[in-house]
């Protein structure tokens, strides 16, 4: 399987000008012959949202916006960093989109709070193991700590601090 990441120039809230950048990106995997691309975190917010991360706003306008992206990944598999609120708590996440369809919301773990980082002023730690479903439109998706397959290829997710913990505890090494 050819899988590919691509770095982005996003701006937060510019849906216009991130949702083309996440276009091109998908378009030029497709040319390539790629069928996993893995797109940065928060790509369709931007990462530097800020307290709108706490807003219910921000995370509803990433799901509404993220549906433009469905239909451009016709034959591909593609990940797509967005924000989830779910009981007043936003998580941040990356969406699993194949063939016009969301497949689910893997949720990152560990946040990054050191530093210029503190998403723990904006976002909750997913637990471990836990699963649930985000609605949107009359559709629902799982999210949580989950596992995909595509082309009989079995996958996960670790959003970036998830990576820098101990094997013990690291979604990719349970």
């Amino acid at each position: 399987m050819r899988i590919a990441g691509a770095a982005l120039n996003q701006i937060p809230f510019d849906w216009a000008h991130n949702i083309e950048n996440i276009s091109a990106a998908i378009a030029q995997a497709q040319a390539a012959g790629v069928e996993l691309l893995c797109l940065p975190e928060l790509c369709l917010t931007g990462y530097n949202c800020e307290d709108l991360f706490l807003s219910d706003w921000l995370p509803a306008s990433a799901l509404a916006h993220l549906q433009k992206i469905r239909p451009l990944t016709a034959g591909i598999c593609v990940v797509v960093g967005l924000p989830v609120r779910l009981a007043h708590r936003t998580y941040n996440t990356a969406a699993v989109l194949r063939d016009g369809e969301i497949l689910g919301f893997a949720a990152k773990q560990f946040l990054a709070n050191d530093g210029v980082h503190y998403e723990t002023r904006f976002f909750v730690p997913w637990v471990a193991g836990e699963t649930t479903t985000v609605e949107y439109a009359g559709e629902n998706w799982p999210l949580g700590d989950l596992t995909f397959e595509h082309r009989g290829v079995r996958f996960g997710f670790e959003i970036c601090e998830d990576a820098w913990r101990p094997d013990d505890v690291r979604p990719a090494c349970r």
